[in-house]
């Protein structure tokens, strides 16, 4: 198999997961250039990881250069379109961080360009590649809770920061939350039909923009998705993978990583009772050879390898960031909207 021959555009701190990724598969990847608007940035990654590579401030230029049929694109959001694009437009697949586009117009043109280019373009949703959420997937995937009813994901954290998140108009909606939903449609195996939200900002926060929203999405198989989250609270946090409760026609499963999901289903009684009694199960945890950006990029890798799509290719993604955009518009017009 030929070798994949990367560049890296975007030179922040994402970047140090990618490349230590493509480094530990000697076999198969060379970084063979990187690219940032600053020449600097580049120039402090190569060194910080030995990389004898050259720099570039443009990415055609540099796939021209370089010769190179990959991209890992981890720029800003704002940069996507135009890094695959051009990476298309000279025979370069890419592989992209989360959200695929700075808005659902963008997402659409990446999606269309894609498939047009017969080009592999996949997303990082990294908190689908773990083994909690894996096994918590097939408690619902298995119907070992019947038909779905009610998901409930929360996200309560208080990071701290500093830079462009917390000037950002919706900071959580726009740059965290993308996990969480994509994480619904991935356990529910549903995906939005509608949603009504509403963005706030809580006293005491840190941001400028809104952190904080509570969002209900109507899914395709019938089932409501409530997504309550904040990026600043404090005190009692939750997991960054959230804690979850999923209702079903039989009982309920719970996970809150890291720790193992559960579910309980009623016990049979010998007579009419006000409340059930309930039996626990803990299904045993899939093993996972790596977790997190390693095992999303693992997949991404195989995929590609395989001539197949990948399982966050920017097909089934699209409806992660139509979740995203659709909060907004919903936010910004206080009432439910359609998903299309």
């Amino acid at each position: 198999m030929a070798k994949h021959k990367i560049i890296v555009v975007g030179c922040g701190g994402m970047a140090r997961a990618w490349v230590e990724y493509a480094l530990q598969r000697p076999e198969d990847c060379e970084i063979v250039g990187l690219v940032d608007i600053s020449e600097e940035h580049a120039r402090r990654l190569a060194e910080k990881h030995g990389l004898q590579v050259p720099c570039f401030v443009d990415v055609a230029q540099a796939i021209q250069a370089t010769g190179a049929n990959l991209v890992f694109d981890i720029t800003i959001p704002e940069a996507h379109l135009s890094v695959t694009l051009a990476a298309f437009k000279a025979g370069c697949d890419v592989m992209g961080e989360k959200p695929m586009g700075a808005s659902a117009e963008e997402a659409k043109a990446m999606v269309s360009a894609a498939d047009e280019s017969g080009r592999f373009y996949a997303v990082m949703q990294n908190h689908r590649f773990n083994s909690g959420v894996r096994a918590f997937r097939s408690i619902i995937k298995d119907k070992h809770i019947g038909d779905l009813g009610f998901i409930n994901a929360d996200f309560f954290v208080g990071p701290h920061f500093g830079g462009f998140r917390e000037a950002m108009k919706s900071p959580l909606i726009l740059d965290m939350a993308i996990h969480t939903f994509d994480q619904a449609r991935f356990i529910s195996g549903a995906d939005p039909v509608s949603v009504y939200c509403q963005e706030f900002n809580p006293p005491g926060s840190k941001f400028s923009g809104n952190a904080a929203a509570v969002c209900i999405f109507e899914m395709s198989d019938g089932s409501i998705f409530n997504y309550r989250g904040s990026w600043s609270s404090e005190g009692a946090p939750t997991s960054w993978a959230s804690k979850w409760r999923v209702s079903g026609s039989k009982g309920t499963a719970i996970w809150e990583g890291p720790a193992a999901p559960y579910y309980e289903l009623i016990k049979p009684a010998a007579g009419p009772v006000f409340e059930n009694e309930f039996d626990r199960f803990e299904p045993e945890l899939l093993f996972m050879r790596s977790d997190a950006h390693f095992a999303c990029l693992d997949e991404m890798f195989t995929a590609l390898q395989e001539q197949r799509k990948a399982e966050t290719d920017c097909a089934d993604n699209i409806k992660s960031i139509q979740m995203v955009f659709g909060a907004l518009e919903s936010s910004s017009k206080g009432k439910k909207v359609q998903l299309r």
